[in-house]
């Protein structure tokens, strides 16, 4: 290996660390490592609960709103959210193991009414949590809404806007999300879709 780039490396592994016991210290409950590029957890950080062995790339936004509760954000073991993702979370919000959230995506339990007559501003949020299971793959920029379940092992094509629920193994894309086919995936339950 190059000299100069294993001085980056230690040096982005330092500074990793270093994130993980801020945002320890500010309330983010953390279990195990998570590796950190520079990442944004602006406020209510007792919301979010991040395993072990997740990776944040550069430019992640965790973001929690509403009344504070524990585990209103929570990302599992493994799983990897890609560049400039955002996660919003009022509700809950759950991503599984093992997931693979490209870049430039948004995940939001939540949106605004629009009642007639009534400023947009002060339209009250409305909101449902999304759940994402284990070995789902997001493309990159796909969009997922409120009230969303996305199952084991299934994928959702780069720029799609998800605002259904995906079975376990199925293939989306599209605006709105549509399914294009399926993928075989083993289920815990030892059958196969």
């Amino acid at each position: 290996m190059n000299p100069l780039h294993a001085v980056v490396r230690l040096q982005a592994g330092a500074a990793s660390r270093w994130r993980n016991l801020w945002f320890r210290a500010l309330g983010v409950r953390i279990g195990g490592y998570v590796w950190m590029r520079h990442v944004s957890i602006p406020r209510q950080w007792s919301d979010i609960t991040l395993e072990g062995g997740t990776a944040l790339d550069e430019g992640v936004v965790l973001l929690c709103s509403g009344a504070p509760r524990q585990h209103k954000l929570v990302i599992c073991t493994g799983t990897y959210v890609n560049r400039f993702t955002m996660i919003d979370a009022s509700e809950r919000i759950e991503v599984g193991k093992n997931c693979m959230i490209g870049p430039h995506c948004y995940i939001t339990d939540h949106d605004h009414a629009h009642e007639a007559g009534r400023p947009v501003q002060e339209q009250p949020l409305v909101a449902k949590s999304v759940q994402i299971g284990n070995d789902v793959w997001i493309g990159a920029g796909a969009i997922i809404l409120k009230g969303v379940s996305i199952r084991d092992g299934a994928i959702i094509g780069a720029g799609s806007v998800v605002t259904k629920d995906v079975p376990a193994g199925t293939k989306v894309v599209g605006v709105p999300a549509r399914t294009l086919g399926c993928r075989v995936v083993a289920v815990s339950d030892g059958f196969q879709t």
